[in-house]
Protein backbone atom coordinates (compact mmCIF):
# COMPACT_ATOMS: atom_id res chain seq x y z
CA UNK A 1 0.00 0.00 0.00
CA UNK A 2 1.82 3.49 -0.89
CA UNK A 3 1.18 5.87 1.65
CA UNK A 4 1.89 9.74 2.06
CA UNK A 5 4.83 10.35 4.63
CA UNK A 6 3.54 12.59 7.87
CA UNK A 7 5.77 14.02 10.79
CA UNK A 8 4.32 10.32 12.88
CA UNK A 9 6.34 8.02 10.48
CA UNK A 10 9.50 10.54 10.26
CA UNK A 11 11.67 7.82 12.29
CA UNK A 12 10.43 4.70 10.40
CA UNK A 13 11.17 6.69 7.21
CA UNK A 14 14.81 7.60 8.10
CA UNK A 15 15.27 4.27 9.34
CA UNK A 16 14.80 2.72 6.14
CA UNK A 17 17.13 5.41 4.55
CA UNK A 18 19.84 4.39 7.15
CA UNK A 19 19.40 0.74 6.09
CA UNK A 20 19.66 1.42 2.65
CA UNK A 21 22.73 1.32 0.02
CA UNK A 22 21.15 3.24 -2.31
CA UNK A 23 19.71 6.11 -0.32
CA UNK A 24 21.18 9.71 -0.04
CA UNK A 25 21.63 12.25 2.42
CA UNK A 26 18.93 14.19 0.27
CA UNK A 27 16.54 11.10 0.97
CA UNK A 28 15.97 11.79 4.50
CA UNK A 29 12.83 12.69 6.00
CA UNK A 30 13.56 16.34 7.19
CA UNK A 31 13.69 17.41 3.61
CA UNK A 32 9.97 17.73 3.80
CA UNK A 33 9.98 20.16 5.76
CA UNK A 34 12.94 22.04 4.90
CA UNK A 35 11.60 22.46 1.26
CA UNK A 36 7.78 23.04 2.24
CA UNK A 37 9.51 25.94 5.04
CA UNK A 38 12.02 27.60 2.48
CA UNK A 39 10.74 27.23 -0.78
CA UNK A 40 7.06 26.74 -0.30
CA UNK A 41 6.73 24.25 -2.97
CA UNK A 42 4.23 21.12 -2.00
CA UNK A 43 5.83 18.10 -1.07
CA UNK A 44 4.51 14.19 -1.57
CA UNK A 45 7.28 11.62 0.12
CA UNK A 46 5.54 8.51 -0.92
CA UNK A 47 6.49 5.45 0.67
CA UNK A 48 5.23 1.82 0.43
CA UNK A 49 4.39 -0.49 3.30
CA UNK A 50 3.71 -4.43 3.07
CA UNK A 51 2.91 -6.38 5.95
CA UNK A 52 3.80 -3.47 8.35
CA UNK A 53 7.15 -2.75 7.10
CA UNK A 54 8.38 -0.20 4.77
CA UNK A 55 9.63 -1.51 1.46
CA UNK A 56 10.24 1.52 -0.73
CA UNK A 57 10.30 5.57 -0.71
CA UNK A 58 10.32 8.28 -3.23
CA UNK A 59 10.49 11.89 -2.18
CA UNK A 60 9.03 14.30 -4.76
CA UNK A 61 8.60 17.60 -5.04
CA UNK A 62 6.32 19.54 -7.16
CA UNK A 63 7.46 22.96 -8.67
CA UNK A 64 5.45 25.33 -10.30
CA UNK A 65 6.88 28.91 -11.40
CA UNK A 66 7.46 30.96 -14.26
CA UNK A 67 11.29 31.22 -14.09
CA UNK A 68 11.30 26.64 -13.45
CA UNK A 69 8.19 25.47 -14.77
CA UNK A 70 5.80 22.89 -13.86
CA UNK A 71 7.87 19.82 -12.76
CA UNK A 72 7.51 16.74 -10.21
CA UNK A 73 10.80 16.38 -9.07
CA UNK A 74 12.95 13.61 -6.81
CA UNK A 75 14.28 15.95 -5.07
CA UNK A 76 14.71 19.33 -6.08
CA UNK A 77 16.55 21.50 -5.12
CA UNK A 78 18.59 18.57 -4.05
CA UNK A 79 21.11 16.75 -6.26
CA UNK A 80 20.09 13.32 -5.81
CA UNK A 81 16.86 11.25 -5.67
CA UNK A 82 14.52 9.11 -7.26
CA UNK A 83 12.90 5.82 -5.62
CA UNK A 84 14.88 3.68 -3.51
CA UNK A 85 13.11 -0.05 -2.69
CA UNK A 86 13.80 -2.95 -0.98
CA UNK A 87 12.36 -4.94 -4.14
CA UNK A 88 11.33 -4.87 -7.44
CA UNK A 89 7.65 -4.79 -7.13
CA UNK A 90 7.74 -1.88 -4.83
CA UNK A 91 9.88 0.10 -7.11
CA UNK A 92 7.76 -0.52 -9.83
CA UNK A 93 4.76 0.72 -7.62
CA UNK A 94 6.03 3.45 -6.61
CA UNK A 95 7.08 4.38 -10.24
CA UNK A 96 3.54 3.86 -11.45
CA UNK A 97 2.13 6.08 -9.13
CA UNK A 98 5.14 9.00 -9.57
CA UNK A 99 3.54 8.97 -13.03
CA UNK A 100 -0.05 9.05 -11.66
CA UNK A 101 0.95 11.78 -9.56
CA UNK A 102 2.29 13.60 -12.67
CA UNK A 103 -0.50 13.39 -15.06
CA UNK A 104 -2.65 14.37 -12.17
CA UNK A 105 -0.55 17.55 -11.42
CA UNK A 106 -0.27 18.68 -15.22
CA UNK A 107 3.42 18.79 -15.00
CA UNK A 108 5.71 19.25 -18.10
CA UNK A 109 7.77 16.83 -16.46
CA UNK A 110 8.57 14.01 -14.15
CA UNK A 111 12.46 14.20 -12.85
CA UNK A 112 14.31 11.27 -11.51
CA UNK A 113 17.63 12.56 -9.84
CA UNK A 114 19.13 8.76 -9.34
CA UNK A 115 22.95 8.15 -9.19
CA UNK A 116 21.94 5.21 -11.16
CA UNK A 117 19.41 5.38 -14.44
CA UNK A 118 17.50 2.24 -14.01
CA UNK A 119 14.92 2.56 -16.57
CA UNK A 120 16.76 2.79 -19.48
CA UNK A 121 13.78 2.19 -21.40
CA UNK A 122 12.81 6.01 -20.44
CA UNK A 123 13.29 9.31 -21.83
CA UNK A 124 16.79 10.33 -20.38
CA UNK A 125 19.22 13.24 -20.26
CA UNK A 126 22.74 13.62 -19.24
CA UNK A 127 22.02 17.01 -17.06
CA UNK A 128 23.93 16.38 -14.30
CA UNK A 129 27.22 15.11 -13.09
CA UNK A 130 28.73 14.03 -9.60
CA UNK A 131 32.41 12.59 -8.49
CA UNK A 132 32.49 10.81 -5.46
CA UNK A 133 35.71 9.73 -4.04
CA UNK A 134 36.68 7.60 -0.86
CA UNK A 135 38.33 9.62 2.39
CA UNK A 136 41.64 6.97 3.14
CA UNK A 137 41.68 6.19 7.39
CA UNK A 138 45.33 8.16 6.47
CA UNK A 139 45.29 11.83 6.41
CA UNK A 140 48.21 11.93 4.55
CA UNK A 141 46.93 9.74 1.45
CA UNK A 142 44.03 11.98 1.45
CA UNK A 143 46.28 15.21 1.09
CA UNK A 144 48.61 13.55 -1.48
CA UNK A 145 45.21 12.88 -3.38
CA UNK A 146 44.99 16.22 -3.84
CA UNK A 147 46.05 17.71 -7.00
CA UNK A 148 49.82 18.98 -7.21
CA UNK A 149 48.68 22.45 -7.77
CA UNK A 150 45.74 22.73 -5.16
CA UNK A 151 47.59 20.61 -2.63
CA UNK A 152 49.95 23.70 -2.23
CA UNK A 153 47.10 26.22 -1.69
CA UNK A 154 46.35 24.04 0.74
CA UNK A 155 49.68 23.81 2.54
CA UNK A 156 50.14 27.48 2.34
CA UNK A 157 46.72 27.77 4.01
CA UNK A 158 47.58 25.40 6.87
CA UNK A 159 51.08 27.22 7.51
CA UNK A 160 49.00 30.42 7.38
CA UNK A 161 47.22 28.84 10.62
CA UNK A 162 44.11 28.27 8.93
CA UNK A 163 41.69 26.44 11.05
CA UNK A 164 38.15 25.24 11.09
CA UNK A 165 35.50 26.27 13.28
CA UNK A 166 31.95 24.43 14.31
CA UNK A 167 29.76 28.17 14.47
CA UNK A 168 26.72 28.77 16.13
CA UNK A 169 24.67 30.62 13.89
CA UNK A 170 25.00 30.85 9.94
CA UNK A 171 26.02 34.25 9.21
CA UNK A 172 30.01 33.26 7.65
CA UNK A 173 29.16 30.57 5.87
CA UNK A 174 26.08 32.51 4.52
CA UNK A 175 28.70 34.95 3.19
CA UNK A 176 31.26 33.02 1.42
CA UNK A 177 28.12 30.92 -0.19
CA UNK A 178 26.39 33.68 -1.15
CA UNK A 179 29.29 35.60 -2.58
CA UNK A 180 30.44 32.68 -4.57
CA UNK A 181 27.06 31.71 -6.14
CA UNK A 182 26.83 35.34 -7.05
CA UNK A 183 30.33 35.14 -8.61
CA UNK A 184 29.37 32.45 -10.42
CA UNK A 185 26.57 33.97 -12.04
CA UNK A 186 23.81 31.87 -9.93
CA UNK A 187 20.71 32.66 -7.88
CA UNK A 188 21.18 33.26 -4.39
CA UNK A 189 18.94 30.62 -2.46
CA UNK A 190 17.65 32.72 0.98
CA UNK A 191 18.87 32.82 4.24
CA UNK A 192 16.16 31.01 5.17
CA UNK A 193 17.15 27.86 3.94
CA UNK A 194 20.24 28.01 5.93
CA UNK A 195 18.25 28.09 9.37
CA UNK A 196 15.99 25.41 8.65
CA UNK A 197 19.25 23.10 7.64
CA UNK A 198 20.96 24.07 10.88
CA UNK A 199 18.40 22.85 12.52
CA UNK A 200 17.40 19.76 10.46
CA UNK A 201 21.12 18.78 10.49
CA UNK A 202 21.33 19.08 14.25
CA UNK A 203 18.38 16.71 14.79
CA UNK A 204 18.43 14.20 11.91
CA UNK A 205 22.00 13.97 10.52
CA UNK A 206 23.17 10.17 10.91
CA UNK A 207 25.64 9.68 7.87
Amino acid sequence: MIKTLDVTNYSRWDNFVQESTDATFFHQAGWKTVIEKAFGHKTYFLYIENDGKITGILPLVHINSLLFGNTLVSIAPCVYGGIVASDNQSYLELDKEACRLADELGVDCLEMRNRVQKNPERPYKELYVYFRKELDADVEKNFLAIPRKQRAMVRKGIEAGLTSVIDSNIDRIYHAYSESVRNLGTPVFSKNIFRYLKTFLAINVKF
